[in-house]
């Protein structure tokens, strides 16, 4: 019985707070939505795939072990291509105005488990220049690793293209509308919860029976509307009372 009364008491506190639980909701994906449009500014992105595969001669056999040498040897590739060696070179040709720490972190390689092909990932604010970045970093990878590594065992796959529609993959209004929606339920009911806590005033006679445990005997009521007394002089009264006899309007 005590679990029942508990949730009733819960339910009651969302339904009194549900204008509060509403509102805060309603704000909280209108900022999101705002923010998610008008504010942040899109984020392209743009992929280019190297193939690292060691040369072979006729004598060479395309062995397993050769496979995994070339799929151990893309853990470190990764590291280079996001390195200064590389990135300093693609600042230069491509004349941008930023270092190549600052590029770095526009750049993602990965690679699925035992392959040898890497992706090279550029997130950019122009579609056009997250391309160029990620075709002018697989060049000149592909160029700079005979010197570095002493090894001619990269061919670029793919390059990175402009769509005629290129669209943003981040922000996504609507992905953050939805989470804005939820946090703002889990705000609005936490907020109705604690002011419920914060709330020690009795206010119905339910309260004072649940809390001190007695029963309620009585109730004084709040009287809002009492007639104003008029202001009429004994002299008045009498002569409006009719004498015995008379009547009213004689």
């Amino acid at each position: 019985m005590e679990e029942t009364i508990s949730l009733r008491e819960l339910f009651a506190v969302l339904r009194k707070r549900l204008w509060l639980i509403v509102l805060i909701t309603i704000i909280a994906a209108t900022v999101s939505g705002v923010i998610s449009f008008f504010v942040l500014t899109p984020v392209y992105e743009s992929k280019t795939q190297i193939l690292v595969n060691q040369a072979k001669n006729d004598q060479q056999l395309y062995s397993n072990q050769a496979v995994q040498t070339n799929v151990q040897l893309i853990n470190t590739y990764n590291d280079i291509i996001t390195s200064p060696a590389i990135l300093d070179k693609v600042v230069k040709e491509l004349k941008l105005d930023k270092s190549a720490q600052s590029l770095s972190g526009q750049i993602q390689v990965t690679s699925a488990q035992d392959s040898q092909v890497a992706q090279i990932v550029v997130q950019d604010t122009s579609a056009k220049r997250a391309a160029q970045i990620a075709n002018t970093t697989a060049s000149v990878f592909q160029k700079q690793v005979p010197k570095l590594m002493n090894v001619d065992n990269v061919k670029v796959l793919s390059k990175a293209t402009v769509g005629e529609s290129a669209s943003p993959v981040k922000p996504q209004p609507l992905l953050n509308i939805a989470i804005a929606i939820v946090v703002g339920l889990m705000v609005g009911i936490g907020l109705a919860f604690l002011l419920k806590y914060l709330d020690n005033t009795l206010k119905t006679e339910q309260d004072i029976e649940n809390i001190l445990g007695l029963p309620v005997i009585g109730v004084v009521t709040n009287i809002k509307d009492v007639p104003k007394p008029t202001n009429v002089s004994r002299l008045d009264v009498a002569a409006r009372v009719p004498q015995r006899g008379e009547t009213y309007g004689s």
